[in-house]
């Protein structure tokens, strides 16, 4: 059974355009997903990477219209200048390190559903996912317990912390990046299909 490390970002625009095409690949090869929060920011300045506040003008003008495009390919609602962002990404990366750890001990609730609700709540529903109100409302909605990322909260500080070093000390630079236990690294949602067909034999 193929296993799948997902290094993401909660405040990440092309982590929320991957949708819900990870979780479909996996169910397709009967491969198994380990979510993996991680601090973005923190991750550009150990990885060489460069701040969106740094960028030059003509990169961030890219980086919108490329933002665009992938939504319109995927039919999928954006705001590109979303008013609650850039938020703090620890309370929601917590909130899915504690859903995940419920689901290990056999809980109910859609942890895929969790993680896309977290993106779509920033990026498309002018929702501040760092405020303790929303974190709960999206668990709920996702049938988990309202209080869980309450009750998790040193297991979620700790965790993100690890995964951090986790993430540089296995190649991940950006968001979303997946990591298959065949040793192949795939960066951002475009590179969804190619994961797909690596986990297929034809890649």
């Amino acid at each position: 059974m193929p296993q799948i490390d997902y290094f993401l970002s909660t405040i990440s625009p092309f982590t929320y355009l991957a949708g819900t095409r990870l979780e479909a690949i996996a169910t397709k090869h009967g491969a198994t997903v380990t979510y993996k929060p991680v601090d973005i920011g923190a991750v550009f300045a150990r990885t060489g990477g460069t701040a969106l506040k740094d960028r030059h003008d003509s990169r961030k003008e890219y980086r919108l219209q490329e933002i665009a495009r992938q939504a319109a390919k995927t039919g999928m609602k954006i705001n590109l200048q979303p008013m609650f962002w850039p938020a703090n990404a620890a309370p929601s990366s917590y909130a899915i390190i504690a859903a995940q750890a419920a689901k290990a001990k056999g809980a109910e609730g859609d942890l895929g559903g969790f993680v896309q609700s977290i993106l779509r709540a920033c990026w498309a529903e002018e929702r501040d996912i760092s405020a303790d109100e929303v974190i709960r409302d999206l668990l709920t909605m996702a049938g988990f317990e309202p209080d869980l990322a309450d009750k998790g909260m040193l297991l979620g500080a700790e965790t993100y912390a690890n995964n951090l070093e986790e993430a540089v000390s296995r190649g991940v630079f950006g968001s979303p990046f997946y990591l298959v236990d065949s040793g192949q690294r795939f960066w951002g949602q475009d590179r969804l299909d190619d994961l797909d067909l690596h986990l297929s034999g034809k890649l």
